[in-house]
């Protein structure tokens, strides 16, 4: 590896982490952070921190101090320049205009109206461009992004936390927490990243979950309940009005900051979940975590249309109980596990691979 390839990747290494601050802001775009290098040093910082705010090439642009310097610098970001008019105006045409001679990027952009177009007009402007810097990382960071704009539904994120003889409750569901306090905290810290969080009737009945963000701050996700026969009280939280909620049930239910998507009566798993997701992509909803119960997580895994699951090992023993779901081999092998320690609990984290890897 040659030293200018190795700084390529440690800016655009940089740049995946400015952009890592955009999570749960930005969606449904892509995570992207900026840098401008100039002279041997960055000259401009920035990232994309808000849905419809300014691109991530926008902020490091106008953080610099010096503009004059910008015909001299590099470009560092770890998303392909947009080149369409969307909420904001195409990087490209002020990436031309501020004379910057060279772009580097990560990866490029899956979304059609941008793959290849923002490269093409950037070597037209005479802009020297090198791509494919840390695909992997890049893609990594953006997996959300790339899963809706391949599959047209929501980055799905299966969570649950079970006891070390492998149960999730107690047959009378008499359990309050089978996870460590630490890894109560780092939910809600989940919860705040993704656009929305989805139950089952069972755990909406037995624990009237709030579906919210409390020991951190953050914002709160969508509510999503599957609730096929109306089944859950108006009085639960779920139908509070306190946050946006989406219902799907066979009935319309009628409440504030509610909406509904009828329950899809059609064969197996896989084809109510294929139903589904569209649905809630349509409904701009690019990240789903789903907690629960075992009844809605397992339909979710033997249908297959599952990105990331998130599993707290707890120290505990029930003895007797609601198992816990139970994931394919062919799904473990599949993906990446990275194992560590949640407080007295052990996190099993698996992550879908990178097309790179």
């Amino acid at each position: 590896m040659s030293i200018f390839s190795s700084q390529h990747e440690i800016l655009i290494s940089q740049c995946c982490k400015l952009a890592a601050q955009g999570l749960g802001g930005v969606s449904p775009n892509p995570l992207v952070g900026a840098l401008l290098v100039a002279e041997g040093r960055i000259i401009g910082e920035g990232f994309h921190e808000t849905y419809g705010g300014s691109h991530a090439e926008v902020q490091a642009i106008d953080s610099v101090e010096t503009p004059e310097l910008l015909k001299k610098a590099t470009l560092y970001v770890n998303l392909e320049p947009c080149a369409h008019h969307g909420k904001t105006p195409p990087c490209t045409t002020l990436i031309k205009e501020m004379g910057i001679p060279r772009v580097v990027f990560g990866t490029q952009d899956p979304n059609p109206l941008v793959s290849g177009r923002g490269t093409e007009a950037l070597m037209k402007a005479g802009i020297e461009v090198v791509s494919g810097i840390l695909p992997s990382q890049c893609w990594h960071l953006n997996r959300r992004f790339f899963t809706n704009i391949k599959e047209l539904r929501p980055y799905v994120i299966l969570k649950w936390a079970e006891t070390r003889d492998g149960f999730i409750a107690r047959p009378d569901y008499s359990s309050r927490w089978i996870s460590s306090e630490q890894s109560r905290i780092r939910v809600h810290q989940w919860r705040s990243e993704e656009d929305a969080i989805l139950v089952g009737t069972t755990t909406a009945l037995k624990d009237n979950p709030q579906l919210s963000v409390r020991s951190i701050v953050g914002r709160n996700p969508i509510r999503i309940l599957v609730d096929r026969d109306s089944t859950v009280p108006k009085k639960h939280h779920i139908f509070d009005g306190s946050e946006k909620t989406i219902i799907i049930s066979h009935k319309k239910p009628s409440a504030k900051n509610l909406d509904w998507i009828p329950y899809p009566d059609i064969g197996s798993h896989a084809d109510f979940w294929a139903a589904i997701l569209p649905k809630l992509y349509e409904a701009k909803i690019g990240s789903l975590i789903i907690e629960g119960g075992s009844k809605i997580l397992t339909s979710v895994i033997q249908a297959g249309l599952w990105d990331e699951a998130r599993i707290f090992r707890s120290s505990q023993e029930f003895k007797e109980g609601i198992p816990a779901p139970i994931l394919n081999v062919s799904d473990i092998d599949s993906r990446n596990l990275v194992s560590q320690s949640s407080g007295s609990d052990q996190l099993d984290i698996l992550e879908p691979l990178s097309p790179e890897q």
